[in-house]
């Protein structure tokens, strides 16, 4: 395992995260968790995006908990081993002994969402028999309609976005950060592949309702859009996927943005 992985905490330098959103063993990209397009090979992918500068890779087998199976052990074991940079993987971890077979696979960190809600205590357990920088709780959310006090409001998925909780995102963050999470993987559903910018009022109130560092996700479209993850959202990473996928731009095109805007870049 990579020692620098989960070393978050305030006042660390930003961090660009390529996320390989899998599926079938084959990198997708979509908009609002539908419509996936076929991008290419992981194993491929990861390697030129660590070339390029990226700071860790995301693997996430985004179909792996709705056909309730595990996740593609064989793959991750391969993307691993061209990697230097930090590995997270997530899809289909449903009880703590999955977490094992994954960090022997490669990986740094793994990520939960559907198990989490189903057993809380996975995320205690998780953080307590393998650290929690090991442990990346995602929180898929979608906006509601603001609350009574007129503030905005969040509703967690699960399933790949496809099953709707009864959770509060911003208040589960602050669970799942309580139990023992290292890192919070926040997805905008509503922004996910629209490439119109981050939420950056959802990003501002998870990272104002943790003391774990908060992964941006879901909206990247320009540098700039990274840059107010970090200043007005708070994140201290930032997850980009379709723009690069795409050929848009390059990681390290980014990075030279943000450095040049004064970010301290990792």
């Amino acid at each position: 395992m990579n020692a620098s992985a989960g070393l978050g905490s305030a006042g660390l330098k930003s961090r660009v995260i390529v996320c390989l959103d899998v599926k079938d063993g084959r990198v997708v990209k979509g908009t609002n968790f539908v419509g996936l397009r076929d991008m290419g090979d992981p194993v491929e992918l990861a390697a030129r995006y660590e070339a390029e500068g990226a700071d860790e890779i995301c693997f996430l087998d985004i179909s792996a908990s709705h056909e309730g199976r595990g996740t593609l052990l064989d793959l991750v074991r391969r993307t691993a081993e061209v990697l230097f940079v930090p590995l997270t993987v997530g899809g289909g971890v449903r009880t703590v002994d999955d977490i094992g077979p994954l960090l022997r696979a490669g990986a740094d960190k793994i990520s939960v969402n559907s198990a989490a809600v189903r057993d809380p205590d996975l995320v205690v357990e998780g953080s307590r028999r393998f650290g929690s920088q090991c442990i990346v709780a995602s929180v898929d959310a979608a906006r509601d309609a603001d609350g009574t006090d007129g503030r905005p409001r969040w509703t967690h998925f699960t399933h790949g976005g496809r099953t709707r909780t009864e959770l509060d995102a911003v208040a589960w963050a602050r669970e799942l950060s309580d139990r023992g999470a290292g890192e919070i993987l926040l997805t905008s559903i509503d922004r996910d592949g629209v490439r119109g910018g981050y939420d950056l009022e959802l990003t501002r109130a998870v990272s104002d309702a943790v003391d774990v560092p908060v992964i941006a996700s879901g909206g990247a479209g320009e540098a700039a859009h990274l840059r107010d993850a970090f200043t007005a959202g708070g994140a201290s990473a930032a997850l980009v996927a379709g723009i690069l996928h795409d050929g848009l731009t390059t990681v390290a095109e980014l990075k030279s943005a943000l450095s040049g805007w004064g970010l301290d870049m990792r």
